[in-house]
């Protein structure tokens, strides 16, 4: 199979703020990523799907260098991810929202310290006024200003969700990926962050990668979709054409 897919739509325009190439990597004899080739373009939801081990997770820890790739290049925002130095590599991140599967918020902080948090520590020099301001767009933004004095405790599943991509807008980054976002939750739930998502998208002109199992979720948020297969492309394109192929692979894939 190509790096590009055994099934491909004619490839998109527009400008990439992500392109990976030929990207590779194993953990000793399990070949994880098997050459990955693809774009993700300013403005756009891409969606990566795959069967557990399909190297989803692997994929996006690569781009932000929470591991690094064996072969292959990543170019983010016009910076080689590989070649940079840990502050230039610092300084990168903070232009990425990583929105973990689990939220990651800090348990012994409030809703309001754990927003404040990023902001003391990365834009130095902030004023008071500044910091109360963006932690208040962020959560009206989510849906969520009465969980201000709140402990993430106190929080259900899908609240969580929510104060953690809050906590991701915070510092408005130009791109996000998002491990998982409705993973654990209600249907009615994952529809709200899924209608969230694009909401984001659409207020604050973000380029979001997104790695789901969850079908709904993909169709309602993806503007392009890559279905991954033992670590290659398998099929890229709309989730609608993707959903037209005629193969037993991608058809089981998506039956409901």
């Amino acid at each position: 199979m190509s790096t590009e897919g055994q099934y491909r739509e004619e490839a998109v325009k527009g400008e990439p703020v992500i392109k990976v190439k030929d990207l590779k990597k194993s953990f000793g004899e399990q070949h994880v990523l098997k050459g990955l080739t693809f774009d993700l373009i300013k403005g756009e939801n891409l969606i990566v799907l795959g069967k557990s081990g399909s190297g989803k997770s692997v994929l996006i820890k690569c781009i932000v260098q929470l591991m690094t790739a064996d072969e292959g290049t990543i170019n983010v925002l016009g910076n080689e991810v590989g070649n940079l130095r840990a502050k230039e590599l610092a300084e990168l991140r903070k232009k990425i929202g990583f929105l973990f599967q689990s939220g990651a918020l800090y348990d012994s902080m409030t809703v309001k310290e754990n927003l404040e948090f990023p902001l003391r520590r990365i834009k130095k020099g902030i004023s008071e006024k500044d910091i109360k301001d963006k932690t208040m767009e962020a959560l009206e933004a989510v849906g969520l200003a009465s969980a201000l004095n709140k402990m993430p405790s106190q929080l259900s599943g899908g609240m969580r969700k929510r104060i953690a991509l809050a906590r991701t807008i915070i510092l408005d980054p130009s791109i996000i990926l998002y491990d998982e976002p409705t993973t654990g939750l209600d249907p009615i739930t994952s529809q709200e962050i899924s209608a969230l998502i694009n909401e984001i998208r659409n207020k604050y002109h973000t380029s979001s990668l997104i790695i789901t199992h969850d079908m709904p979720c993909a169709r309602a948020v993806a503007d392009r979709a890559l279905l991954l297969k033992e670590g290659e492309i398998y099929a890229q394109g709309t989730m609608q054409s993707i959903q037209q192929i005629e193969d037993p692979w991608v058809q089981l894939f998506f039956k409901d």
